[in-house]
């Protein structure tokens, strides 16, 4: 995809030509000094701005950009604390919006992430098949053999948590933080909300699923190379447990109760009800029939086993409804049409 963005100048205002969009990407900075440079030499023509974030980086990625980068798409943003990668995307996006951006993609500094690959994720946007698009290195089997075992099974647990509490049950690799966002879609986003930290990634799905927006796997290579990650599955596998599990309850209750009200909702309840009932009825009669020497009757079994198969029959059921109200159809097409004849009214 090659996109002319010489004709727009510094407008200020995209186009209303979606095909024209004007792409910016945002590049959180924090200790990537000798890769950022690479990453910003990377980006084709296709893109209009880049915006360099400075998350109060020590060794000062901001100023060394601007020293050493001639590129005059780029814009550098600093923060005065560190705020953490989810803080220092929401200050680019914040940035983006500000100056018309139809569309947001997010690129790590550290060199993990491939720029020539960025018209990939602003195609199923601009084709209005998504409102977001996010990297998935899990779709090649072949290139995955590259990837840290330990990272490779701690993405696999964490993709299944996500799935859980975000909604997106044909998405893998919820870490995964190379994405792009349709601006229309961006701008309903709670910023002060979303998670600042790690969490980030798959905090911002979960925002989504609220906002019925569509995203969209991309498939990317695993790259892996002499760069240091931050990341360390080991050490937030438990924080991200205790934030997917409320989430998750956040989720069903907006989706479910507040929004809506279907058979799912009686469902999901229900379900757990009697698989609670039935396994605590059961283990209670095992162990007094364990104390006593004596064998449990037949009937005081069936009383144990069939609420217990009934509640796991009702949740299974509740499950295919929730993996079948995965959204499907895009937000930002309606948005846009919406302000265009909100902007014609002015005038």
């Amino acid at each position: 995809m090659n996109i002319d963005t010489s004709r727009y100048g510094n407008s200020q205002t995209a186009p209303d030509n979606p095909l024209n969009s004007l792409i910016a990407v945002v590049i959180p900075c924090y200790k990537v000094t000798q890769s950022v440079l690479k990453v910003i030499a990377g980006i084709g023509d296709e893109v209009w701005r880049i915006y360099v974030v400075d998350d109060a980086c020590p060794n000062g990625s901001g100023k060394y950009v601007e020293e050493h980068c001639s590129d005059k798409r780029v814009r550098v943003l600093y923060s005065e604390s560190n705020q953490g990668v989810g803080g220092a995307v929401m200050a680019g996006y914040r940035a983006a919006i500000a100056d018309g951006a139809e569309i947001i993609v997010k690129v790590d500094g550290d060199g993990q992430m491939d720029p020539s690959l960025i018209p990939n994720f602003i195609e199923p946007i601009l084709a209005g098949d998504a409102d977001y698009t996010k990297g998935n290195r899990f779709f090649n089997l072949e290139e995955i053999r590259v990837m840290p075992k330990a990272r490779l099974y701690g993405n696999a647990a964490l993709s299944l948590m996500s799935k859980l509490s975000t909604g997106y049950w044909d998405l893998f690799d919820p870490t995964n933080g190379y994405t792009a966002i349709h601006t229309d879609v961006a701008r309903l986003l709670p910023f002060s909300k979303i998670s600042q930290r790690y969490f980030f990634e798959t905090d911002i799905l979960f925002r989504l699923n609220t906002l019925r927006a569509v995203v969209v796997d991309v498939p990317m290579d695993a790259k892996y190379g002499d760069e240091v990650s931050n990341l360390k599955i080991s050490k937030i596998v438990g924080e991200f447990l205790v934030k997917h599990a409320r989430n998750f309850m956040k989720r069903i209750i907006y989706n479910y109760y507040l929004r809506d009200m279907s058979l799912a909702s009686l469902e999901l309840p229900l379900g757990l009800a009697l698989l609670v009932a039935g396994s605590g009825f059961g283990g209670y009669r095992w162990l007094e029939s364990a104390r006593e020497g004596v064998t449990t009757s037949p009937g005081t079994v069936m009383l144990a086993a069939l609420p217990i198969l009934m509640g796991m029959q009702l949740i299974l059921a509740f499950l295919g409804y929730d993996i079948a109200s995965v959204p499907r159809r895009p937000r930002h097409a309606g948005l846009r049409a919406r302000r265009i004849m909100a902007q014609r009214g002015e005038k």
